[in-house]
């Protein structure tokens, strides 16, 4: 006799904010379309799924009648709807309110649209933490879905005590927690359904003498079957997996018996307590941790798990999701202009207009920009976009009209030094003393557009594998030939977009902002600048400059800064001042910056002279949709462009994508250099190329007499009506 075993199958579908309409599209008609036509022609199945608010939305809006078919499914008790946070934001990094905000909405747009009563939910990437269960518990969710990992953590076995849940709490606030198991996982679709079939049946066998059904649950991604590299011809097509997989379930219902959490909940009791650590899946550990450490980790878990020894990888975790916010300045820079957002709109007052800036910032708390692996997280530009769109959208609303012009001094980022903070109108600036005076945010907020949101070339672990694929000539690119060794599989190969990606490995030792100072060689080259492999001869770049003076009037604001540093001539190390002062007036779309460069030595100085600044356009490195022009010249170039331009006293960033152009002017003129940064990430399809902005050099060669000043003004103004030709 067999006893009965509950498969209990969640199925978690999610499309960020941002997210182009093309990927949505496939999306829908490769996974989540063909899982609705499979329950449909299999009824005594169920399921519970999960839709993130986003994704919803968007088939409200293109896909009617997937929603309305799902509507059927729930209403024949077939499909339990899970709730989650309604934008999929990482809730740990929340202010309680977002947390308990974001989870009712979408509970409320679960009832609304599909007449579901969801008790359970969907937790974004499974990034738990212990105090998440009161302000869930809170917000009226009985249950939530995490790793197997999160319990063997805490010592318990993966192989005996996750067949059912547990019960945790927070203040007393108590919360039903599922495992999703990771053989399960990693069996469906990609194990011979028998064998799995017959890994049910002995875990059945082996729960004849407790009290109560065991309950094996699968929480994995929609995405996972049909949507990712080489899964639907294996999923829907004639490999016909997952009809094949139902008609197993079926066929063997007299002890293979389905159900959803929620139906589980109500039967049977927990299995325990249990306090789960800050935690999340085995790979989010990995990669959160600094890429020298992320890649042997990452590759000692390989090893062991090759080596069947799950007595030692039960026990390893890596890092902490947090730690993204120290790995990633971008990151941890939008986390807390979100903060600060986000007690902006909770003192609005109660109403509409309260309601629709909290969906707006709630939009902008989504997780995908907020951390990265093996895939774009951050270095994705759309997300990054969307999220300073919503933010701003958001703050435009709890400011209202009439946006003053203020100044606050204050520690933005949290790392003990002071920033300063411009908000008004139609300008928002955001400026680091500590970290070479620079401008990190500019936001022109008529537009919702960061004119700073690039991202710094950074090393990530997977580099590693590249440089040792294309020393081992084992990368394969679509000029590889067919066929193949490579192809066929017969060495380990890594695949990319195109060859030569590990050549364009470079690695930034500085933060990429605007109003950088740099001091470089009379031989140094636009290239060597562009690689980062220079000598920087002065020490401003990324050292702290001193707040003369940061004030605003109503009218103005103004920071000025100062620095006494030194300069390298020749071999000697000569003291040399900056101050630098930064002028925005209320309702009008610029801002000045005046530079005064001062010899403090006792001896003529002759230095070349460089002001760093950026811009980020999302698709800037195509020529259809953005430009550059100098010295209002007509000719438009690439911001992907590699190039130098003498003689240059102005010059336009402009995008057709976004209606905006940002326009420098500057009073002497200079050298100007120009270069893409570029990254290369791990995609589905292997390594690729990203653009993420573009930076600009300002140069000039200054002879300074003992006690002399130099001066120059730099002046960027927004247009919101493109500026082509």
């Amino acid at each position: 006799m067999t006893a009965p075993i509950f498969l209990m199958l969640v199925f978690h579908n999610h499309q960020p904010v941002g997210q182009f309409d093309y990927i949505s599209e496939h999306s829908t008609n490769v996974s989540y379309l063909p899982l609705i036509e499979l329950l449909e022609r299999h009824p005594r199945i169920k399921i519970g799924m999960h839709y993130s608010g986003p994704l919803l939305d968007w088939l409200k809006q293109h896909h009617a009648e997937v929603v309305e078919r799902l509507h059927v499914l729930i209403q024949r008790k077939q499909v339990e709807m899970l709730s989650g946070g309604y934008f999929e934001p990482i809730l740990s990094a929340l202010p309680e309110e977002d947390q308990i905000g974001q989870i009712q909405k979408m509970t409320a747009e679960l009832k609304a649209t599909l007449n579901a009563d969801a008790n359970g939910m969907w937790l974004a990437e499974r990034v738990w933490e212990p105090h998440l269960a009161r302000p869930i518990a809170q917000a009226g969710i009985r249950y939530v879905i995490v790793d197997d990992t999160h319990f063997e953590s805490v010592g318990l076995d993966r192989s005996t005590d996750l067949f059912g849940y547990y019960i945790t709490e927070d203040q007393g606030h108590a919360l039903a927690v599922f495992p999703t198991l990771s053989y399960l996982r990693s069996a469906i679709p990609w194990q011979p359904i028998d064998t799995l079939i017959e890994w049910l049946r002995d875990e059945a066998d082996q729960s004849l003498s407790t009290y109560q059904p065991k309950v094996a649950l699968l929480g994995d991604d929609g995405e996972k079957f049909g949507t990712w590299r080489g899964t639907y011809e294996h999923c829907w097509g004639d490999g016909k997996y997952m009809d094949s997989l139902l008609s197993a379930i079926e066929k063997n219902a007299d002890w293979l018996q389905t159900a959803t959490p929620g139906e589980y909940l109500a039967r049977y009791p927990a299995l325990g307590r249990v306090y789960l650590p800050a935690v999340s899946y085995m790979e989010m550990g990995i990669w959160s941790l600094p890429a020298d450490v992320s890649h042997q980790l990452s590759a000692l878990h390989h090893t062991l798990e090759v080596e069947h020894r799950s007595d030692i990888t039960r026990f390893l975790r890596g890092g902490l999701w947090r730690n993204f916010m120290v790995k990633y300045d971008e990151i941890n820079h939008l986390h807390k202009r979100v903060l600060l957002v986000s007690q902006k709109v909770h003192a609005m007052r109660r109403g509409r207009k309260r309601d629709q800036a909290l969906d707006l910032l709630w939009a902008a708390q989504g997780n995908d920009p907020y951390w990265h692996g093996v895939y774009g997280g951050i270095y994705l530009f759309n997300f990054r976009v969307a999220s300073y769109a919503y933010l701003i959208a958001a703050e435009n609303a709890a400011d209202g009209d009439d946006i003053p012009l203020t100044l606050t001094r204050m520690d933005f980022d949290r790392d003990s030094r002071e920033d300063i903070v411009v908000t008004g109108s139609p300008l928002n600036a955001v400026c680091s003393p500590a970290l070479g005076g620079a401008l990190l945010e500019l936001d022109f907020r008529p537009a919702q557009y960061n004119l700073y949101n690039v991202m710094t070339r950074r090393k990530e672990g997977y580099h590693i594998d590249l440089v040792n694929a294309a020393a081992d000539n084992t990368i394969i690119t679509p000029m590889s030939l067919q066929g193949s060794d490579l192809e066929s599989g017969q060495n380990h190969a890594i695949r990319a977009k195109e060859p030569g990606l590990e050549k364009l490995l470079i690695y930034d030792w500085h933060r990429r902002a605007s109003f950088l100072d740099h001091f470089i060689g009379p031989s140094t080259t636009l290239y060597e600048f562009y690689r980062a492999q220079y000598a920087e001869q002065g020490d401003f770049v990324n050292q702290p400059y001193e707040i003369v003076e940061a004030a605003c009037t109503g009218t103005e604001a103004y920071i000025h800064l100062r620095r006494q540093g030194h300069v390298w001539v020749g071999e000697v190390l000569q003291p040399l001042s900056i101050v630098k002062a930064f002028n925005i007036v209320h309702s009008e779309p610029s801002l000045s910056v005046t530079y005064t460069l001062v010899n403090e030595a006792d001896m003529p100085v002759d230095v070349r002279f460089g002001i760093e600044t950026v811009v980020g356009f999302d698709a800037g490195q195509d020529l259809q949709y953005c430009s550059l022009r100098t010295n209002r010249s007509t000719k438009r170039g690439s911001l992907a462009d590699l190039c130098e331009i003498e003689a240059v006293t102005s010059h336009e960033a402009d995008s057709n994508l976004r209606n905006i152009t940002l326009h420098t002017q500057i009073s002497k003129p200079c050298f100007l250099w120009q270069f893409p940064l570029e990254t290369i990430t791990c995609s589905e399809s292997g390594f690729e190329r990203g653009y993420q902005g573009t930076v600009f050099l300002h140069l000039w060669n200054v002879r300074l007499s003992p006690g002399e000043a130099w001066q120059v003004v730099l002046t960027q103004s927004v247009q919101q009506t493109a500026t082509r030709p």
